[in-house]
């Protein structure tokens, strides 16, 4: 263990207090919305309020703070802040608080990874060049947050695609019920906010800029840009069409539900037939080592009991 070089062990020590502690607050959060569902139902509270009790809801409000003291100390430019902002709301998060979670989270990461790495390797004593490692576990924790934050933001975008089809269904129907655009995409993301989060909270963004914006169209437009799918942008460029041309709207989106519909399932053939492949390598180590046991077993028995006796 000793002869390993110092960034490899620095990587797999701050990997392994990252992943302990990202962990750890899941089941500290799993634990406090049980929570907050049983004294819903108990006391009749929302829901959706914090237990601040919580262990989570402790280093929440801790990172929380410290995002905000540095965000507030001026030492971020706005450019810098505004493209903090632009990939929280790419991720779906788009609350208040984020920002100052997101940047107190890299702040405490990049100061306590390092740290809690020396402290460990003065425990176990290893035989590493300790200022390799303590910068690596530096480097670890500024990234984590990102990566954490492209994982958030790639199912949230997944979650966007897979509501879409239903979400225009609910369209056509208000669109035949003679609901304009803009109530149609509200009376839609209120439907489908329990079914569908991420479709409903980009329909209801869309709404909202429809009606504050000078030019409806840019609205529509802008969500194809703010989500990046190319169905969003084709959904969006359908609506902008509808309203400045004039075309049937219900007819448009139903031919655009079926193509989107048939491109997820030519999407789901194409990983389902990779699957013979990504099957080959666990059937030669697992399964065919058996095979040749059972198979060959028995005749090798023999060959060593005739050894034997010989």
């Amino acid at each position: 263990m000793s002869d390993l070089p110092g960034w490899q062990v620095g990587l797999a020590l701050s990997l392994f207090c990252a992943i302990g502690g990202v962990l750890l607050l899941l089941a500290a959060e799993r634990n406090a919305r049980a929570e907050s569902r049983i004294r819903s139902v108990l006391t009749g509270a929302g829901p959706g309020e914090p237990v601040l009790s919580s262990p989570a809801a402790a280093w929440r409000r801790l990172l929380s703070a410290v995002g905000r003291a540095v965000l507030g100390s001026g030492l971020l430019s706005r450019k810098a802040i505004d493209d903090l902002e632009q990939t929280m709301a790419a991720a779906g998060q788009r609350a208040s608080s984020v920002l100052s979670l997101f940047v107190g989270a890299k702040l405490v990461l990049f100061a306590g990874l390092p740290l809690l790495t020396w402290i460990m390797l003065r425990i176990t004593g290893l035989h590493v060049q300790v200022l390799l490692v303590v910068v690596t576990s530096a480097v670890v924790g500024l990234m984590a947050p990102d990566l954490v934050a492209r994982h958030l933001r790639k199912q949230y975008l997944k979650e966007v695609e897979i509501g879409l089809p239903a979400a225009l269904d609910l369209l056509i129907i208000c669109a035949e019920a003679g609901l304009a655009l803009e109530a149609g995409l509200e009376r839609v993301a209120e439907e489908g906010r329990e079914g569908a989060r991420a479709t409903a909270n980009e329909l209801s963004i869309t709404a909202n800029e429809m009606k504050i914006l000078a030019d409806r169209r840019q609205a529509l437009v802008n969500m194809g840009l703010r989500t990046g799918l190319e169905s969003m942008a084709r959904l969006g460029g359908t609506l902008a069409q509808s309203l400045k041309y004039g075309t049937p709207l219900t007819q448009a989106l139903r031919i655009l539900g079926a193509e989107i519909r048939q491109t997820m399932l030519t999407r789901f053939e194409a990983r389902a037939a990779k699957i013979p492949v990504l099957l080959t390598i666990p059937m030669i180590l697992f399964i065919l080592p058996c095979i040749f046991v059972v198979v060959a077993g028995p005749a090798a028995v023999r060959v060593m009991q005739a050894t034997t006796g010989q």
